[in-house]
């Protein structure tokens, strides 16, 4: 049995042996963090994917693995160090963007449960091998934790992150189960047009980051009457090597023409188009923007559409459950997506027969 104390250290020790890997690369030491097979192989099958990218993750996951932060969570969650009835939590993954389901992965085997991860096919190699590592250091988690990308079955409670419409697919086929399931949401960027070019260039990292295909990267930006966009051009100028990946360059070419073709106003500065739009999400290489006069106005705008929002992020964290700019894609052990508590979900799967 795996108590705990022993769960917290060995997730600690792997965010220290992540830390130190990661340390390695940038001094030149080594070439990845992964095996040059695993990098290679989850380049090769996720076209979205790059070796920076992937480490912008894991820079995230070992932040997140902080022995104070997970030494705090038990005080959150006092029947964590209580022994749990373990059951087997089928988590089925998206893979738009490197080791999007760690998360999920870390509070299900956290929690006492066995973790059965459904993986998608653009994004099967990284988890497995960060398991691996996990394994290695606390071998009796090698039973607790399986992977499939097959059809998932023996389960006793399912997680489930996708869109939308594959969101109303997973509520009807997983009915009979315990489940939490995950839709479409968006990050928002709130500007208060005062902001240093340093801010606005943090702001860019929300923006770009995962070429802005995470539900936390900002695809909607709240801007003050009068505001103008050519500081914010000019701080984004230094993410313009996002031009240089083809499938975002099409993106930008492909909605730029849809622009043109039907008149739509916007700004263009080489490599992301600006428009003025109501929908949250926006397409690769688009950023919507809506105009706010007083911040109660903003707010109310926000409450009313809390269901599509992911994150808010803002200067230094100036608006109310804001993230600091720049931080969009670093949550907390506890910043659950959809705001769905996923420890309290996972802890009352015990009393189930």
């Amino acid at each position: 049995m795996l108590f705990i104390h022993q769960r917290i250290a060995a997730f600690s020790q792997l965010g220290v042996h992540l830390k130190s890997l990661l340390n390695d690369f940038k001094t030149g030491k080594i070439n990845t963090v992964f095996a040059d097979d695993v990098m290679q192989a989850a380049l090769s099958s996720n076209p979205w994917f790059t070796k920076d990218n992937i480490h912008l993750m894991l820079e995230s996951i070992a932040e997140m693995l902080d022995n104070s932060n997970l030494e705090k969570i038990l005080s959150t969650y006092p029947l964590l160090g209580k022994n749990q009835q373990a059951k087997t939590v089928a988590v089925i993954m998206a893979g738009n963007i490197p080791l999007v389901g760690f998360q999920d992965f870390l509070h299900v085997l956290l929690s006492g449960h066995k973790f059965l991860g459904k993986l998608s096919h653009q994004d099967c190699f990284l988890l497995p091998a960060l398991a691996e590592m996990l394994i290695t250091i606390e071998p009796e988690f090698e039973t607790r934790i399986s992977f499939t990308e097959q059809k998932i079955s023996n389960f006793d409670a399912v997680i489930a992150t996708g869109s939308d419409n594959s969101g109303r697919y997973f509520d009807y086929y997983f009915r009979q189960f315990p489940n939490l399931i995950r839709r479409n949401r968006h990050g928002v960027g709130i500007l208060a047009g005062e902001e240093s070019m340093a801010s606005l260039q943090n702001l860019g990292r929300d923006v770009f980051s995962f070429f802005g295909l995470g539900c936390r990267n900002v695809s909607t930006l709240f801007v003050p009457l009068h505001f103008d966009f050519e500081l914010l051009f000019r701080a984004f100028e230094s993410f313009s090597t996002v031009a240089e990946h083809s499938k975002y360059f099409n993106n930008y070419e492909y909605n730029k023409a849809i622009f043109l073709v039907n008149g739509v106003q916007h700004l263009d500065n080489g490599f992301v188009l600006i428009r003025r739009a109501e929908d949250f999400g926006s397409p690769v290489a688009v950023l919507h923007y809506q105009v706010y006069s007083e911040v109660e106005n903003l707010k109310e705008v926000l409450d009313l559409n809390q269901n599509k929002i992911q994150c808010i992020v803002s200067d230094n964290g100036w608006y109310a459950g804001s993230y600091s700019f720049g931080k969009a894609q670093f949550p907390g052990l506890t910043d659950y997506a959809d705001r769905q508590d996923t420890i309290q979900f996972l802890l009352g799967l015990s009393s189930i027969v």
